[in-house]
Formats: structure tokens, sequence, C-alpha cells
């Protein structure tokens, strides 16, 4: 798969499901609160535009830490305004992984906050160093074509700009090996890298409020399985469900709680066993559906089965080439 194949090629070829946030920009006034010190700004996912992922706020004694910067400036700017109403210096961001939708506002926050610190596993250095540079190419390529449509140019044009930043991207402090203890702001912490989705994504877990978040290793309303391996992913939401949250913050939906964790992990294994099987391509995007039930987001069907129907395609049932070096990669 092209470089800049992750998650543009399946929103252009499978066709982005209908909203799920309104349309309006983001605000500080969507900032939610979750539990004491902790907050998060629900990503977007909308029609012809590309993803913002979540944001998760949380407030030590000696400032603020957010996890993932979203992608678009609304986006951002929301975090840095909340920040700036809370009368408290944002002390770190954290990056679950490499995805501009989790990654691209860095760039703003270093430029609001020069003492900032940035922390993620050693695949974000790897990808700003290597294949943003490919990417940019790939980008440039269609951005050229005479045929683009101009909703997939707006999109290429975005993530160009941000890969003209992307040395501000790439993480101070790298997180790798076992899980271990950080206190970030004065916060206690828990962090670990988990593989399967991007090459080594990180996860953090807040003791204090029973919150874990997890990055991609969770999106609605599939799967996002552009960059994935899907068995070291499969292991990896074991790994997760072993530890003691009370609540999963996901890379794109709303909050979960463990019994909605479990029903999404119980449906990402059935859908790999589906993928496996002889069964046509609509009983495995039926049966996620079904299995999501509620926890679809409204009027998300159509979309879903659309994505489900590229991923088959292009990732799951594709030769095991197609895949080998995102599995080499985790």
């Amino acid at each position: 798969m092209p470089a800049v194949a992750w998650f543009l090629v399946s929103l252009v070829v499978a066709g982005s499901p209908p909203s799920v946030a309104q349309s309006s920009p983001a605000r500080s006034a969507d900032v939610q609160a979750v539990a004491p010190g902790v907050w998060w700004l629900p990503g977007r996912f909308e029609r012809e535009r590309q993803p913002d992922g979540n944001s998760l706020i949380l407030q030590g004694p000696q400032g603020i830490v957010i996890v993932d910067s979203g992608r678009h400036a609304e986006h951002t700017q929301a975090l840095l305004d909340w920040v700036r109403a809370s009368g408290q210096p944002l002390r770190a961001v954290v990056n679950s992984h490499w995805h501009l939708d989790h990654l691209g506002g860095n760039a703003m926050l270093r430029a609001a906050a020069p003492a900032m610190r940035a922390y993620a596993a050693p695949a974000v250095r790897d990808a700003v160093r290597r294949r943003m540079p490919e990417s940019a190419i790939d980008l440039e390529r269609m951005k050229a074509d005479p045929q683009i449509d101009e909703a997939t140019r707006r999109m290429v044009e975005i993530d160009l700009a941000l890969y003209a930043r992307r040395e501000a991207l790439e993480p101070d402090v790298l997180i790798e090996g076992p899980a271990q203890d950080l206190t970030l702001a004065g916060r206690p912490l828990r962090v670990g890298v988990a593989f399967g989705v991007s090459g080594g994504d990180l996860w953090l877990f807040d003791p204090a409020s029973g919150t874990l978040a997890v990055g991609d290793f969770v999106t609605l309303p599939v799967p996002f399985f552009d960059t994935a391996c899907p068995e070291r992913w499969r292991a990896s939401l074991s790994e997760l469900a072993s530890m003691p949250f009370e609540r999963v913050v996901p890379g794109h939906g709303p909050i979960m709680n463990r019994a909605e964790f479990d029903r999404y992990r119980a449906a990402y294994d059935r859908l790999l066993a589906c993928a496996g099987s002889a069964r046509a391509a609509s009983e495995c995007s039926d049966g996620w559906l079904a299995d999501l039930g509620p926890m679809l987001p409204a009027g998300g069907e159509r979309g879903a089965q659309g994505m489900l129907k590229y991923y088959l395609e292009e990732r799951l049932r594709a030769e095991p080439a197609r895949t080998a070096a995102d599995c080499a990669a985790s």
C-alpha cells in the first residue's frame, strides 16, 4: 500500500460515513468533564473531511497534560483555549501514534507552549523521519492530478501543510520497553506500548480516575486497518482488557465502560474470524453491525459497510504481502 494510503484512500474509495458530531468547528465549550481532573474533547468524523481523533486532558498540580492533539486547527485551538482558561501551563502532550488525526496538532501546541514536552513510542519518530516524507511525495502527485475532486484536494492540502511542519511533530521523549510509571505535571500515570495498529502504539492509564486512553486500538464506526497488523491488534486488545480501568477513551467514538469495551473486543474477534472464512463480505459487515448494536454511531451503518468492504478487500483478505510490512513493524 502506498505511503499516502493510510486512511485518506479508505475515505476516498469507501466514502466517509455520515457525520457523528456537529458539523460546526470544535470549540473549547465542547470539552467535557469525565472525572475529577479529567476531561476530553471528542474528535469529529465528517463527510468529505479527514477526522480528528479524540483528545484527553489531564490536570496535575503542576499543569496540564494532553493525550493526542488532533489534526485540524479548530480542534487543537479548542484544546489551547481550554488550557488558557484553566490558568495552568501546558506541560506535556502524549501521542498514542503517528497518524495525523492524533499527532498533527502538536505543531500548534509547541508554538503556544514552547516548554511543552512530547512523549510517544519510537514508531512516531520513525514515521516523522521516514513515512511522512514518502507520503508527502505521494500527496503532491495526488494534488497534481487534474481528475482530483475539490474535497480530496482540500484534504491533501491540509496534510501537506502538516508534513511541512513535521519537525515539530517529532517526540522529545521516547517511551519503549515494559510498561512504566511516569509522572507528568505532577500527576502519576502509567504508560506502555502495544502493537498492531501502527507499528507501536502508546496507551496511557490514569490510576486516580481509572481512565485508560487506547488510541486507535478502539475506533468507531469500524476498526481502521490501514497500517495495521490485525492479529497483533487482537492480542493487544486482550492485554488491554487485563488492566484495572473503569472507562476507555478510544481513538474515535464515545467513551466506553468495561462492558462496552468487552463488546467491541468480541466484535473485533468475530470480524477477523469472518474475514478468514469463505463467507461473503456483506455477511461480515452485517455481523459487525449486529455485534456493535447500539454502540454504532447513529446513521453510521452505510459508512461502516462501505469502509468494511474496502478493508476486507484491501487488507483483511489481501495477499499476505500487502500487510507483511505493517506486521514486521509491529
